[in-house]
């Protein structure tokens, strides 16, 4: 993908900022649009375009990204009257990089198809460090010569970029990301748990476990943070959840029981209620720390 084309990039939270930063320090010219203008601030400065619709920035844009938060969103700014495949250009593609249901990912295609676009589903992982290091893992979904076209972008943004196959393809292989994270995550935070009530020293004990059969990313990075109280999102609670209902939906769909997953939603679910939504994955701590 020539450094010629225009790239939209719809999102600028905590993962959208960066990855669309990288773009714009390689060369792309950028047209930017969220919800909360303020969030923009930094990427304007450096030479990106503002837009004030998202029909806006269709219009003006050969590429189109979009990092959302919520299934519904994505649902909005793709299909929606002013949204993205009612406005954008013939040719264009369409990346959706949020976590979102491989049902609609499909929809999508098929819109965009019709309305010669090419559309990917793109979701990652890696998190907020991942994001700002270009060091992300991008799961794609849909035809291989629009995947072919825009490696080139998907390289700028992340190291470990893989098509899984057609559309839908990226979301589902999300889900099993996150579903691996889900039970990892309460292995790192039980295990901290124990090492705690042993009396044992937690950095120590990780000194000895983190890079034997039970090392994870989990376990790496985010049992440091939950042994020293640091909460602070890296990702979300909320989003957690969210992501959690894809993938238990998705596997209803297809006769597949995932009563590890319901575990670790049903932890999240009494986090969210107990006011924690926006706090770190870490936070499951809190839950087992009494």
């Amino acid at each position: 993908m020539d450094k010629n084309k225009t790239i939209g990039f719809i999102g600028l939270g905590v993962m959208g900022q960066s990855m669309a930063g990288h773009l714009l320090k390689a060369g792309y010219s950028m047209v930017v649009y969220n919800r909360t203008k303020e969030k923009a601030n930094a990427l304007i400065e450096a030479g990106a375009e503002w837009s004030d619709t998202v029909a806006d920035l269709a219009k003006k844009s050969d590429v189109i990204i979009t990092i959302v938060g919520y299934p519904k969103d994505v649902e909005e700014v793709y299909l929606g009257a002013e949204g993205i495949i009612p406005n954008a250009k013939e040719g264009a593609y369409l990346i959706d990089m949020t976590t979102s249901s491989p049902l609609l990912a499909k929809r999508i295609y098929d819109e965009a198809k019709n309305n010669k676009m090419h559309a990917l589903d793109a979701p990652v992982s890696g998190g907020d460090l991942g994001a700002r290091e270009a060091r992300l893992s991008i799961m794609v979904g849909g035809d291989q010569e629009a995947f072919d076209a825009v490696k080139p972008i998907f390289e700028i943004m992340g190291k470990n970029i893989v098509l899984q196959g057609p559309a839908g393809s990226g979301q589902h292989t999300k889900q099993c990301n996150q579903i691996a994270l889900a039970s990892t995550l309460m292995g790192a935070v039980e295990s901290m748990i124990y090492a705690k009530n042993a009396g044992l020293d937690p950095m120590r004990v990780l000194e000895s476990i983190a890079t034997g059969a039970a090392g994870s990313w989990q376990l790496s990075n985010l049992a440091p943070k939950m042994t020293s109280g640091d909460f602070n999102p890296g990702f979300y609670i909320k989003h957690f959840i969210k992501d959690m209902v894809i993938g238990l939906e998705a596997a209803k769909e297809m006769g597949v029981e995932l009563p590890g997953l319901e575990l670790v939603k049903s932890h999240n679910d009494k986090l969210a209620e107990m006011g924690l939504e926006d706090l770190g994955t870490q936070a499951m701590y809190k839950l087992y720390d009494k």
